[in-house]
């Protein structure tokens, strides 16, 4: 399914029932009544049932269902909701008391990784918090395009943002897309189907041809004062969360690739100080 097959599936018939939330996420995740009813110990015929509205699960079976497609929490509770049950996961704001202890540590996380750009975002790639050196490489960019919500994704693909600045501009968004395509897969958010749609309008070099085998992982090369950074990315989620807002979060940390970068960065950091 291409994003723009899922937004039309979306927005032509909002499901009401549990059955067709059900059979969204079974046919999302191309998996038969079969295949689904076999994971989740139960018989075809019964889910069957529960697809057509003949039959209502329990709660535990709702939540049983989502586990397998791997339905994301913020969904699960629309399923339980659908099927008359109260949602059972929490949604707080990062300043709650309740998640002081992650907060922590994605402080913790942000700050141990400079000299180097770390940063953490929503859901919606939006910035939720990021170290300090992030902004010296965000340095020029227009003041309207850093007002809040500041979406990473919009500000790596905006003619008048990092994109001139992006050395393998081809590459990199080539990159940026396929995982935003993934994610519009795997949840069909419309937000992140309608921002896949924006960022697909943006005009982009052609694709690159494929990396050389010499590559390791595809590189994020930004221009700053005459020299070219290199940097390569690991994404960071936090494990077997319950709480929606901290399964939407993620943390990207950048390392550099070659020892310009490195250097660069540490003479940064020290401006700072």
């Amino acid at each position: 399914m291409n994003a723009h097959t899922a937004t039309a599936r979306t927005e032509k018939a909002q499901p009401v029932h549990i059955g067709d939330h059900l059979r969204e996420w079974r046919q999302r995740r191309h998996l038969s009544q079969l295949d689904l009813a076999g994971d989740a110990e139960i018989s075809a015929r019964h889910l069957s049932f529960v697809e057509t509205g003949r039959a209502t699960p329990s709660r535990e079976m709702v939540l049983k269902l989502a586990e397998r497609l791997e339905v994301p929490l913020r969904e699960r509770n629309v399923l339980l909701v659908a099927a008359g049950y109260a949602p059972a996961f929490p949604q707080r704001s990062l300043d709650d008391p309740a998640l002081k202890s992650a907060r922590a540590a994605i402080d913790l996380v942000l700050k141990a990784h400079e000299p180097n750009p770390a940063l953490a975002y929503d859901r919606h790639w939006n910035l939720v918090s990021a170290n300090r050196m992030v902004a010296p490489l965000l340095q020029g960019i227009p003041q309207r395009l850093l007002g809040q919500p500041l979406n990473i994704l919009r500000l790596a693909f905006h003619p008048e943002a990092l994109a001139p600045r992006t050395v393998n501009l081809a590459e990199w968004s080539s990159h940026l897309l396929e995982r935003l395509h993934r994610q519009c897969e795997a949840t069909a958010d419309l937000e992140l189907l309608k921002l896949y749609s924006e960022l697909k309008a943006y005009p982009m070099p052609a694709r690159p041809a494929p990396l050389s085998s010499d590559n390791v992982a595809i590189p994020f090369k930004l221009r700053l004062d005459g020299d070219v950074l290199s940097f390569i990315s690991t994404t960071m989620i936090f494990g077997t969360p319950v709480d929606i807002t901290l399964s939407e979060l993620a943390l990207e940390t950048f390392f550099p690739a070659d020892e310009l970068t490195a250097e660069r960065m540490r003479k940064l950091a020290a401006d700072l100080r």
